[in-house]
């Protein structure tokens, strides 16, 4: 038998109604709460990364090559496809290459006229995440005869316009001759990013070719999809290298910056939050063990007078902080992960789409975030439970027994 770890135990119960057991409880919720808010944090944190993101590789992927254009014209020079399709294929961290073509536009209806830019995409990106952002109607169809005369417009522009689902409007293209076709909506989307919704409206890119009279080898641009996003900056400068001198490669990183230095600055705030609660809690749990350690002179006294040494008696108290260290986190577990789980499958709390890019607060569910903040509050816990023990070492038994 362990003999630090059972009068460990029998402090336990003996403990109850007083001074210690509500110090005690205080510590327990401390580190409760601590680890809860910990995984509620970095869930939430991970949701709007993964959400936002998801939203804007849904239009423009990891990498985007086009014609070197200084102007920063949207209806850039045309690139040969197939061929450098072929060379990007060499590089094994390339996962999908989809073509693209853009062209700007003025959509005229009975009541109103705006200006978009039409993003033309193939047959293939069709499955692209870009479905996920539907919420009406349906995605496009890519018939094998002709280009499809179906557009996907973002919730914005279809208010604005007020078309719906089925509607049909006339799409004006300003070139020499003008060009006028008649599309119809077949979906609509909505992204909450305004970077998107108020631009881009999506149709088939054999409309541009036709309208630009280029052959069915020629698209605007390609995007690129790497296997790991975390190797952006390394994969893009060894692209680069093999790309003609005419070509540019643009990093999603950098077209919309905004988004990602906000991601950025999110995580800063949530890191510094998160000091400041590991911080408190390791203070609560400091401050538990002095109260025991100084309620429990006498005992330490006595212990010392008939044998026990320093380390049984540090033992005993290191058992003690245990025991209340892992109550904590299991209860901060379950705090944690329940309010997770009923956020993420109830949407219980809302968000404004205007400032926050979505409707409801994200949950992104990551055993391996979870489980390193777990190990990280236990031994910063265990850690805080050593520290007051060594002033033990310093009680003498003849003055502890006398103490009162």
């Amino acid at each position: 038998m362990n003999i630090s770890r059972y009068i460990s135990s029998k402090i336990d119960g003996a403990d109850s109604g007083s001074f210690t057991s509500s110090v005690t409880k205080i510590a327990i919720i401390s580190i409760a709460l601590g680890l809860a808010v910990m995984i509620v944090s970095f869930s939430i944190l991970e949701g709007f990364r993964n959400e936002i993101q998801s939203k804007i590789f849904s239009f423009g992927a990891h990498l985007q090559i086009s014609k070197y254009d200084t102007n920063n014209s949207l209806n850039a020079e045309p690139i040969s496809g197939p061929r450098l399709i072929q060379t990007l294929r060499r590089s094994p961290q390339v996962d999908v290459i989809q073509p693209f073509a853009r062209k700007t536009a003025i959509i005229k209806t009975k009541e109103e006229v705006l200006g978009i830019v039409l993003k033309g995409i193939d047959e293939k990106t069709s499955r692209s995440p870009m479905r996920q952002n539907l919420v009406a109607g349906e995605f496009l169809t890519f018939p094998d005869s002709s280009a499809s005369n179906d557009v996907l417009l973002s919730r914005k522009v279809a208010d604005k316009l007020r078309l719906k689902v089925g509607d049909e409007a006339l799409f004006y293209f300003i070139q020499n001759p003008p060009r006028v076709r008649k599309f119809q909506v077949r979906g609509i989307y909505q992204t909450g990013l305004d970077e998107f919704d108020e631009v881009y409206i999506i149709g088939d890119i054999r409309q541009i070719r036709d309208l630009n009279a280029w052959p069915d080898s020629l698209v605007g641009g390609l995007e690129v999809t790497l296997r790991d996003f975390q190797r952006l900056d390394l994969v893009s400068d060894n692209l680069y290298e093999t790309l003609p001198y005419d070509l540019k490669l643009d990093k999603i990183t950098d077209q919309y910056a905004q988004l990602f230095d906000w991601l950025k600055l999110l995580n800063k705030n949530v890191v510094i939050f998160l000091i400041l609660i590991i911080f408190v809690a390791t203070f609560n749990m400091v401050a538990t063990i002095f109260i025991m350690i100084l309620e429990r002179t006498n005992m330490i006294g006595v212990l010392k007078a008939i044998g026990a040494t320093d380390n049984q008696i540090r033992s005993m108290f290191f058992f003690r902080g245990l025991s209340l260290t892992l109550r904590g986190m299991l209860i901060g577990n379950l705090i944690g992960l329940g309010f997770c789980a009923v956020q993420y499958y109830t949407h219980l709390i809302p968000l404004d789409p205007e400032n926050y890019y979505m409707d409801r607060v994200p949950i992104h569910w990551d055993l391996t975030i979870i489980i390193v903040l777990n190990v990280a509050t236990f031994l910063t816990s265990l850690l805080a439970v050593l520290i007051p023990t060594y002033l033990i070492s310093r009680i003498m038994p003849v003055a502890a027994i006398k103490f009162d």
